[in-house]
């Protein structure tokens, strides 16, 4: 990562943190989906007003990203798609997650339900950058294959994820669910963690003004998304790569890093163990 991303990042972390505390200092967390919104949009413009975009609008993208490149999701616009080809074009993506896009194994994501414009960029992530285990998948996928396959997985009905027959169940920790409900909800201002519902919504189903577009047309909270019931390793897993410093391809990765360092492995298991105990949005 280059200094001039370097300095978005910390930039973006430190005025999310600093925000969060001082809003759990001042106030109590919001208690319906009306009072998140406005505390997303106070967090959001304190953040906006800290972040100076240095590389191509998202409208730009996907291109073959260079070494001090990001996509400003931000500047992100609504996906359209044709969903009968995307339904064609995911015979592939089956194999790992599922004829109806509910994930085999753990370790792969739920697609069913998901917001068609966060699926969308995380493709274009996964092309422009090398090093995902996904990035030799779609390396030959055009613009309006990734598309069609985004509303195809949005618009189907997600369903939990099927029990192991072969794995013994055990009964999820009430104190961990607890922890990881606080978390989402709240944060932990002596960590410097803001509460994850100012941005993915008080019900884990995204933000509530995600297709919403502003006055130039953009959709900035399009690309985040639904995190509930979705796979507990999964959510662990990428949690962890924020953590690390591994995701760096977007505004939004940006921001995710510098939460992401303020967690700690029993903090991402609590966030993932509650988030995958909901049933799923849609």
């Amino acid at each position: 990562m280059t200094g001039a991303r370097q300095l978005l990042a910390v930039l973006a972390a430190c005025t999310v943190s600093v925000f969060a505390i001082a809003l759990a200092q001042e106030a109590p967390a919001p208690a319906d989906a009306e009072a998140a919104q406005v505390q997303d949009a106070q967090v959001q413009e304190q953040v906006a007003e800290t972040e100076t975009a240095t590389g191509p609008e998202a409208e730009d993208a996907p291109a073959a990203k260079a070494d001090n490149d990001y996509v400003d999701l931000r500047r992100a616009r609504p996906i359209t798609g044709n969903v009968a080809a995307g339904q064609a074009k995911a015979e592939v993506c089956a194999a790992c997650h599922g004829p109806q896009g509910i994930s085999i194994a753990p370790a792969f994501p739920n697609l069913a339900g998901q917001h068609a414009d966060f699926l969308y960029w995380q493709l274009v992530e996964f092309k422009r950058s090398p090093d995902s285990p996904m990035s030799p998948l779609v390396a030959d996928l055009s613009d309006e294959d990734m598309r069609d396959l985004a509303v195809y997985y949005a618009g189907l009905a997600p369903t939990p994820a099927p029990a192991d027959p072969d794995a013994e169940a055990e009964p999820a920790d009430p104190a961990l669910l607890q922890r990881g409900e606080q978390l989402y909800l709240t944060g932990d201002p002596a960590k410097g963690i803001p509460p994850c519902q100012g941005c993915h919504g008080v019900d884990a189903r995204g933000h509530a003004d995600a297709r919403r577009a502003d006055s130039s047309g953009h959709t900035p909270y399009a690309a985040w998304p639904a995190l509930r019931g979705q796979q507990a390793m999964y959510l662990q897993t990428k949690l962890g790569e924020y953590r690390d410093g591994a995701m760096d391809d977007s505004t939004t990765d940006f921001i995710m890093t510098g939460i992401g360092h303020r967690l700690d492995d029993d903090s991402i298991q609590a966030l993932a163990a509650w988030l995958s105990s909901l049933p799923p949005a849609h």
